[in-house]
Formats: C-alpha cells, sequence, structure tokens
C-alpha cells in the first residue's frame, strides 16, 4: 500500500511540473537597448551597425550572405526583461563579430526567429523567457553600407 502511495504521489508530481514552466514572449525596442550603457558594456561598439526587417538602411554597397544566431541565457533570480536584455546583447555581439569577419559595417533585414518562425518589426525584437532559460534568435544579412 505505501509502495502505491509513493508511485501515486510521484506519478501526480510528475505531471504538475509542466505547470510551473514558464514561456512569456516579449517583444522589446531595440534601439533602446543598442543606446544602452549595458550594450558599450557587453562589447557592442558602433563599429557595425544593426537595422531590423522594415527600418529604412543607407544605401547597400554589397551583401556578404545570412546568418542566424540562437542564444539562450541562465534566467534565474532575473526578471524577463533584465534576462532577454541581456541575451539580446549575446545574439548582437555574434552578429557584430559575423560582420567583422566578412568585412560588413552593417547587419541588415534583422528578423527575430525563434523556433524558426520569423517575427518582423521595424522597432522590436521578439525574447521568449521561462522560469530558468531566455532565448532570442535572430536571423540577418551582413552588408556593407554607405
Amino acid at each position: 500500500m505505501k509502495r502505491r502511495l509513493t508511485v501515486g504521489m510521484a506519478c501526480l508530481l510528475l505531471t504538475a511540473v509542466p505547470a510551473f514552466a514558464a514561456d512569456t514572449r516579449l517583444e522589446l525596442p531595440l534601439q533602446e537597448l543598442l543606446d544602452s550603457p549595458e550594450a558599450k558594456a557587453a562589447g557592442i561598439d558602433g563599429s557595425v551597425r544593426f537595422y531590423l526587417a522594415g527600418q529604412k538602411t543607407p544605401a547597400v554597397v554589397s551583401r556578404f550572405g545570412e546568418d542566424v544566431t540562437n542564444r539562450k541565457t541562465n534566467g534565474v533570480g532575473k526578471s524577463d526583461t533584465e534576462s532577454c536584455r541581456w541575451v539580446a546583447l549575446s545574439a548582437l555581439k555574434a552578429l557584430q563579430q559575423g560582420a567583422k569577419d566578412r568585412g560588413a559595417n552593417a547587419v541588415i533585414d534583422i528578423v527575430s526567429y525563434f523556433k524558426k518562425n520569423e517575427f518582423r518589426s521595424a522597432t522590436h525584437y521578439e525574447c521568449h523567457a521561462g522560469g530558468i532559460m531566455s532565448g532570442v534568435a535572430f536571423k540577418a544579412t551582413y552588408a556593407k553600407v554607405k
């Protein structure tokens, strides 16, 4: 009887665990993040400019291909917004390095690409924050602009 009770309680707890999992979708302003002191501290140095899809860009001189970056960060002890900003900076830093490696001075047509689903906005990026992890994925094109 004790064994059945223990097994029953274990099954009940296992089915209750997903109720505690969170997946909050946030849309946050990219320019505000790029202008923040956190961006400079994270190594976003201004040598590469970032343009969301639908945002007006200077004339494109050449393109150097597309790339996807998918970053995750620990969300424990942070607000959803704080962890989303942190992980977005990590993703942007990866795109900045990719641009430098290719001789590009801009990353254009940036779309959020969470689980391969595109979210397009000329002002905001998408982040998914959970109880433990937060994630941002970007798909973008490297370019040289005037």
